[in-house]
């Protein structure tokens, strides 16, 4: 099988994919064609079926499995896969785990280290409210390993939230090294739990979209409310220290424009907002140098707001 990371212009591809999402389209002079998400474990590839009422293409629709034969082309800087045949594989012709993507570092040790700097807490209503989530908690445990972080942007694979969840903690760890300031204990459960709605907000793989109850109310307000949840089981929790907290998780995204609820009222929460951000954009340039096919100019991005610029062949 030839994996959509090592794809390249000019390739011809004869192999089964899963279809992430299928979208029906017309061109400006009116023809019908099919704009495709592909997508095997190393990634994700837009696709274009021209010809979708020829003979060679049969129906098929999202989460379905087609044997795709097609060219590589690429577009604005980003391959393409042009569609020639597309048939709709049946169960047993295909291997479920070649085609949903998965993190690159390992599952099981990435929740070991977040267990260890759970174990560093010393409030001991913090810990407590901690060790409920993520080593009493079995179902939100199995959802929260193998959820995503984004349907797309950055973080869009099993293991996501589990690696952006680290990967914040950690920013944040080192801040409080740098300034001694803030609160460790407050700031890194904020880190760890700042994200834990997103186990309701987007559904597992291979769907990977979102739910009724993330599109009304978003993670953001779902994350502190189970944190305040938990928080109310635990006896004695001050009431002051639970606000802190939710206050931190409704304003991880900084601005009302990024879909924070309230905007940084402690230093705590401003640390958790550059830390969110910092990874989030780190990752996200990550993935996007990953799908480039040749060094230089890549034209404007919306996301960075800018002429995106690959020096790695510099």
């Amino acid at each position: 099988m030839k994996f959509i990371k090592d794809l390249k212009p000019g390739d011809r591809i004869a192999d089964i994919y899963m279809c992430k999402h299928k979208l029906s389209a017309t061109t400006k002079n009116g023809k019908e064609y099919y704009s495709v998400t592909l997508q095997d474990k190393t990634g994700t590839v837009d696709a274009k079926v021209w010809e979708p009422n020829s003979d060679g293409i049969d129906e098929f629709d999202d989460t379905d499995y087609i044997d795709v034969f097609g060219e590589v082309t690429s577009f604005n800087g980003m391959i393409q896969v042009n569609v020639k045949r597309a048939r709709k594989c049946h169960e047993g012709e295909y291997d479920p785990s070649l085609y949903l993507p998965v993190s690159s570092k390992n599952i099981d040790d990435m929740y070991k280290e977040l267990l260890g700097i759970i174990g560093s807490i010393e409030n001991p209503y913090l810990k407590k409210l901690l060790e409920e989530f993520f080593i009493h908690d079995e179902k939100f445990i199995d959802v929260f390993r193998k959820s995503s972080a984004a349907k797309t942007v950055h973080h869009g694979f099993i293991g996501g939230l589990l690696e952006h969840t680290l990967s914040v903690t950690k920013l944040c760890d080192y801040y409080c090294k740098s300034y001694p300031v803030l609160k460790r204990d407050l700031l890194l459960t904020a880190a760890i739990c700042h994200d834990i709605g997103k186990t309701k907000e987007l559904s597992l793989f291979p769907v990977n979209d979102y739910t009724d109850e993330g599109q009304f109310l978003g993670h953001i307000v779902m994350g502190a409310e189970m944190v305040g949840e938990k928080a109310r089981q635990i006896d004695g929790f001050p009431e002051i220290l639970k606000q802190e907290l939710q206050h931190c998780i409704l304003a991880h995204h900084g601005e009302y424009e990024y879909g924070s609820p309230k905007k940084p009222s402690i230093i705590e929460a401003v640390a958790l907002n550059l830390a969110d951000n910092t990874d989030a954009k780190m990752e996200t340039f990550t993935e996007l140098l990953a799908n480039i096919t040749a060094p230089g100019w890549q034209g404007y991005n919306k996301f960075f707001e800018s002429n995106i610029y690959d020096s790695r062949m510099d």
